[in-house]
């Protein structure tokens, strides 16, 4: 799997990530056609590895191609490892050496990762910690190809594309996939949202965070939209949509679940209209230059790249059209998770609304104006809000913690010629 903080591996990050020499392909990529006995082979290696680790064995998961029935693949049998803390090699390192397994990759700087080769098959068995964040996207990729035969095409097709070129290292050829893994991923996290589209929109209509700070920010920012085409990006249930429509705007909400689509319609469909779209990718129902304003209201910071959205923004607004963005807040998401490095790109999990995970990135602010700048936007106002003075007896705790520390980061910026 790609990592979600850096696209490709330099030559340099490959030999350093090999506890040996990195082995060099220099030829073309063999894929074989499913072969039904890959899980027979999985279980082989599952049993084994538990004999030999036991309770310390906290997680064995088939992932990677060979775990999807009907999709071709390098005959190599990938397994996730979880144990209680992979940069403790001597808990398990030893033993499965002991048993034949040769640990051949090392990169405690990025997930705590290591990777090991098996006695006798030919697997990648995957080792991490219980706070890694690949954990997720094994599942999620996993789970969405099987799950979905147009997907599985489309990542057997450009597998194929790419197996018939000569590579140097086998990763350059996985660094080749990034792009379509991350779309399909995207993908099947918008899905997730489909299962708890009311639950979220119940939560969302009367939140403090939302209703009394995101929504009056973004509102503000976008200024007078009365006659206006507004298009809503990230739409979710509606909220925000409405709120613009009352103002006068004819407003287009956009949201990547269906689920929240269907809600939106239900809800606000008499006032604006609403279609399920994936944003990093053309919008064809869009003319160019047919919009006057975007919103995009807490979004953004699911995408890993904005480049392709940002371009479609781009191409959507007038010369001269506002985008208007919020982002979680860069310096808060840094203290908040309790991370070392501000300057990187980082998936981070969190709860919203309780019991219901959502995952996102987080970001430096240079990289963010950097983005804004590349993809053709001036910053036209920075904004740190304070909270509706309406909640300040209503709900005292949000009151005081949002004119204290605050949560999103608000940008208006235009649509330069």
């Amino acid at each position: 799997m790609p990592k979600p903080d850096r696209d490709t591996y330099t030559e340099e990050d490959i030999h350093s990530s090999w506890v040996d020499e990195a082995p060099v392909l220099n030829s073309t990529v063999t894929l074989a056609e499913y072969d039904p006995a890959w899980p027979e082979l999985f279980d082989r290696e599952v049993e084994r590895i538990r004999g030999i680790l036991g309770e310390r064995a906290l997680v064995l998961e088939h992932v990677g191609s060979t775990s999807v029935p009907g999709l071709c693949a390098k005959p190599i049998i990938d397994i996730m490892l979880i144990v209680a803390d992979s940069d403790d090699e001597d808990a398990y390192v030893p033993q499965l050496e002991a048993e034949g397994y040769k640990l051949v990759i090392r990169e405690p700087e990025w997930e705590k990762h290591r990777c090991f080769k098996g006695p006798d098959t030919n697997i990648n068995l995957h080792v991490y910690s219980p706070d890694n964040g690949q954990t997720e996207r094994y599942r999620l990729f996993r789970d969405r190809l099987i799950e979905h035969e147009d997907e599985r095409k489309l990542y057997e097709a450009k597998k194929r594309e790419l197996a018939s070129r000569t590579w140097k290292y086998i990763q350059h050829y996985a660094d080749a996939k990034n792009e379509v893994i991350d779309e399909i991923i995207e993908r099947a996290r918008a899905a997730q949202y489909d299962g708890f589209a009311r639950l979220y929109a119940a939560h969302a209509e009367t939140s403090s965070t939302n209703a009394h700070y995101d929504r009056p920010a973004i509102v503000e920012l976008a200024g007078d939209v009365a006659g206006k085409r507004v298009l809503d990006v990230g739409s979710a249930a509606g909220h925000l949509s409405a709120l613009l429509a009352e103002k006068g705007a004819d407003v287009l909400g956009v949201d990547a679940s269906s689920g929240m689509v269907a809600v939106a319609r239900e809800k606000f469909g008499h006032v604006a209209k609403f279609e399920t779209a994936d944003v990093s990718r053309p919008m064809s129902f869009v003319e160019d230059a047919s919009i006057d304003v975007i919103t995009a209201s807490l979004v953004l910071h699911y995408l890993k790249e904005w480049a392709p959205a940002l371009a479609e923004f781009r191409r959507v607004l007038k010369p001269g059209g506002l985008l208007v963005f919020s982002v979680h807040h860069p310096g808060e998401d840094w203290r908040w998770f309790g991370k070392r490095n501000y300057f990187q790109l980082e998936l981070l999990e969190d709860e919203f609304p309780a019991g219901q995970q959502v995952r996102f990135y987080r970001r430096p602010l240079s990289w963010t104006f950097g983005a804004v700048r590349d993809a053709g936007f001036a910053v036209d106002r920075l904004v740190e809000p304070m909270p509706d003075e309406a909640i300040a007896e209503a709900d005292p705790k949000w009151y005081a913690k949002l004119r204290t520390e605050p949560r999103f980061l608000y940008f208006r910026t235009v649509r330069e010629p």
